[in-house]
């Protein structure tokens, strides 16, 4: 019993300064979401039983080997005693982790099911994913950017799809995370709320090419005042001429990350010097590039795919996102870069 109580007393200890440890290391980032304040509430439950499994292992095992270690006067005492089994703690260590397991089941899914509380009053934001980029769609508002505008303390639903492969939602400061599917029977939508002012990244989480570790865009939480100053500035600021506009359009859309207006080489052909050219396809024939072709390439990009470049790269849902008049534009900008 003395033993026993030694023991037990370390385990305390050490338990509390284990949790102490991984509380005050910084292994989360900053909380910034409703969301995130339930899903830390059971980070800090898995500290706590961390913590304690932890202590318990390495009390026991350090004691044991300190106090009961073999000595050189016991030398003639031979081998302790042979235990063959023992029912009742067999019995124990299996129900007491049965029990800790379901424990945390039911906290998980009540705190899954916290996170999608839906609220009547919440913006919506449609989200499109793409190798390799972020492009977010306000439809209240009609506005279209490659950055994540949120005001604070209101909740947000995010309505996710993808072009192209798997890709995934995440925010770490706002914790919730979601599998972003390409299909159009496969959309998925994610609640959070932006408790915290300050700018933060969404990342992709899931593997999907040789770029992804690069697929970031900027989220920006602002109060609601100055978020609804953006709103009203970006109304107002709409470009009208088809070649400024085409430019916003291929910027917000993500095409520069293939294109470039420069002549360097990308992904896909520059756009510099483009219009008016004759490319050689892939398949040995040839062709000049003129309107019809560029709105061709844009609406059905493995059509006529120029020679040296890969296939099935570019998002096939363009004829989808882009009305003839963005098609216009986005082609006039490319004719302007002469």
């Amino acid at each position: 019993m003395k033993h026993l109580a030694i023991i037990s007393i370390l385990v305390i200890i050490f338990t509390l300064l284990a949790n102490y440890f991984l509380q005050s290391v910084g292994l989360l980032p900053v909380e910034a979401s409703e969301q995130a304040t339930v899903i830390d509430k059971l980070f800090n439950t898995h500290f706590w039983i961390i913590s304690f499994l932890f202590s318990l292992i390495s009390v026991v095992v350090v004691y044991s080997l300190i106090v009961f270690r073999r000595k050189g006067d016991d030398e003639d005492e031979g081998d302790g005693k042979y235990i063959t089994g023992n029912n009742t703690l067999e019995v124990v260590w299996t129900v007491i982790p049965l029990i800790t397991v379901i424990f945390f089941s039911f906290l998980g899914a009540k705190s899954l099911a916290a996170t999608k509380v839906i609220e009547p009053e919440a913006l919506n934001v449609n989200v499109t994913a793409g190798q390799w980029y972020w492009f977010f769609e306000y439809p209240d508002f009609e506005i279209k950017t490659d950055t994540l505008f949120l005001p604070v303390d209101r909740q947000v639903k995010l309505t996710m799809t993808s072009v192209d492969v798997i890709h995934s939602f995440w925010v770490p400061e706002f914790r919730v995370k979601q599998d972003v599917l390409p299909g159009d029977n496969f959309v998925k939508e994610l609640y959070l709320t932006p408790t915290v002012v300050g700018d933060y990244t969404v990342r992709c989480a899931e593997f999907c090419g040789g770029a992804h570790a690069y697929m970031n865009s900027p989220v920006k939480v602002m109060s609601k005042e100055k978020f609804q100053d953006w709103v009203d500035t970006e109304l107002g600021n709409q470009p009208k001429d088809p070649v400024s506009k085409g430019q916003k359009l291929v910027t917000q859309n993500g095409c520069v990350g293939c294109h470039s207006s420069d002549g360097k080489e990308g992904v896909g052909p520059t756009w510099k010097g483009l219009f008016g050219s004759t490319q050689k396809l892939s398949d040995g024939s040839t062709v000049t590039v003129d309107e019809e072709y560029l709105t061709n390439s844009i609406v059905k990009p493995n059509v006529q795919i120029v020679a040296g470049y890969p296939a099935n790269v570019m998002p096939s849902n363009y004829a989808d996102l882009f009305s003839q008049d963005e098609l216009s534009s986005i082609i006039a900008f490319i004719k302007s870069l002469q």
